[in-house]
């Protein structure tokens, strides 16, 4: 289980590298107009539910789920092993782990860091619920953003990337 831990510390600390990276490699937008706001579109299928993500400016796929009902922005992070939520996120929702809870060592970009183990009874992204899903808790200054993970995404049929969009199948 330790081990578990120390790689999916490592996948989140270089999907969050990556991130960084492609950051500035992005073309600039200085002379543009700010990007709207772009929504995840949800599909209902005959063999379950499909929801396309596009990609922002910056080249990441973001979206909205929701968790215990409160809603909670991600950033789609296949390099991530698990989900991973700032502690302001998680709060809203009633988990608050203590200080003692904070044993897992995690390395992001931002260096090593303690996180908190705990499991999400239910995620549910544009009509995708996928329930039991592992997730770690970090201090806010370790984590900007939300990452939906591997532990969500492993429970899907299947999720690609195609025509600049991240498309999930349940």
């Amino acid at each position: 289980m330790r081990n578990l831990m120390i790689f999916a510390a490592v996948l989140v600390a270089l999907g969050s590298f990556m991130a960084q990276m492609a950051d500035k490699f992005a073309p600039a937008l200085a002379n543009t107009a700010p990007p709207k706001a772009q929504v995840a579109t949800t599909v209902a299928q005959a063999s379950g539910r499909s929801i396309s993500i596009p990609r922002d400016a910056r080249g990441h796929f973001q979206t909205d789920g929701r968790i215990d009902g409160q809603r909670v922005d991600f950033m789609v992070d296949t390099g991530a092993s698990l989900v991973a939520l700032n502690e302001k996120s998680a709060a809203r929702f009633g988990l608050r782990p203590s200080r003692g809870d904070y044993n897992a060592t995690v390395t992001t970009a931002n260096g090593t860091i303690k996180a908190a183990r705990t499991r999400i009874a239910m995620i549910d992204l544009g009509g995708i619920v996928v329930r039991d899903v592992d997730a770690m808790v970090l201090p806010d200054e370790a984590l900007s953003e939300n990452l939906l993970g591997l532990s969500f995404l492993s429970k899907l049929k299947r999720f690609e990337y195609a025509n600049g969009r991240l498309v999930l199948e349940q």
